[in-house]
């Protein structure tokens, strides 16, 4: 038997694209929602690109990284507690590495608010949602940093 690599194969028809592929100009901002229970990150992506965002679902610190790489985020959604690197380290990563992208914490645990005290005392301020996260507020939170994407708008005479 050969060696595998450990990502799963996803059928490029799947993955949400920056810019949609109808070759329309519309603006629809990367979001990478990061949670090692993949039900939550799958579904939490599922509902941002239902609302017209480019959301990528990602399992762990590392992947995120790696995916990030690939496709620079505009918002990381991210579970605090995460096996090996934690939400929190791996927001201050990808801030370093990506200045404007904007990011929203999550999480069921308590024990996240020393992680945030700590974050805060090294000059990093981030917004901290409560598992669990309701597509109300997650989409609200969102629209608040992001703007609404584009693709999502109906009409261009509301405001």
């Amino acid at each position: 038997m050969t060696a595998r690599s450990h990502f799963p194969i996803i059928p490029i028809e799947d993955i949400p694209a920056s810019v949609p592929l109808n070759s329309s100009k519309k603006h629809r901002p990367v979001v990478l929602v990061v949670d090692d229970e993949s039900a939550i990150a799958d579904t939490l992506a599922e509902i941002l690109t239902l609302s017209g965002y480019a959301a990528m679902p990602v399992y762990d610190g590392e992947e995120a990284l790696e995916t990030a790489l690939l496709m620079p985020p505009e918002m990381l959604i991210t579970d605090v507690m995460l096996p090996g690197m934690s939400g929190i380290e791996l927001a201050i990563t990808i801030r370093k590495i990506f200045p404007d992208c904007r990011v929203l914490l999550f999480s069921g645990q308590a024990a996240t608010s020393d992680l945030l005290t700590s974050a805060k005392r090294a000059g990093h301020q981030f917004t901290l949602l409560s598992k669990p996260v309701y597509p109300t507020d997650l989409l609200r939170r969102v629209s608040e940093s992001l703007g609404a994407p584009e693709a999502g708008a109906t009409t261009g005479d509301e405001s």
